[in-house]
């Protein structure tokens, strides 16, 4: 059996659809979910979905403590990133400010990467991209949108391949 965290700061969509993937598992089992963010709505999500769930403060990563305890695993740590690295990657690049300069910069296309964390921000090796259209027609909420279903789909299938 292998055990899997999750570290996730936002509302937890895809670790409940990582959680569901492996439910039935007998090779896999999701073991606790940290979060960085206390007002995040993946507390709720794994306490609903009976996961135990613990919250680490800016100073805990800021001081290194967290980074030692990553870098002690490497290739083993992966991250999703809401583009196609290496475009919009890099410090400060998450979330809402992916898709708003994903389409400031009139891209025509935009996707996923699912990549290795390493010490540097979204420079780990790429595991897997999968990508879909930008429409001029598209605001960054459109750009989300679409992105989050590549995320859904991708994201437990990539794990799965990976601890297999």
């Amino acid at each position: 059996m292998k055990n899997i965290v999750i570290f996730a700061s936002g509302s937890g969509s895809n670790a409940e659809k990582i959680v569901e993937h492996f439910k039935h598992s007998t090779a896999v089992k999701i073991t606790h979910i940290f979060c960085n963010n206390p007002e995040a709505g993946v507390i709720e999500r794994a306490k609903r979905l009976e996961i135990p769930c613990s919250i680490f403060s800016r100073e805990e990563f800021k001081n290194g403590t967290l980074l030692r305890k990553i870098q002690s695993f490497p290739q083993h740590i992966i991250n999703l990133h809401p583009a196609l690295l290496p475009k919009f990657g890099g410090k400060g690049m998450f979330g809402h400010f992916v898709h708003e300069a994903v389409v400031a910069a009139g891209e025509k296309e935009s996707g996923i990467t699912i990549h290795y964390v390493n010490d540097q921000y979204d420079e780990g090796a790429i595991i897997f991209q999968s990508s879909f259209p930008v429409l001029p027609s598209d605001s960054p909420e459109d750009v989300a949108k679409k992105g989050q279903v590549l995320e859904h789909r991708d994201f437990p299938m990539v794990i799965e391949k990976l601890v297999n």
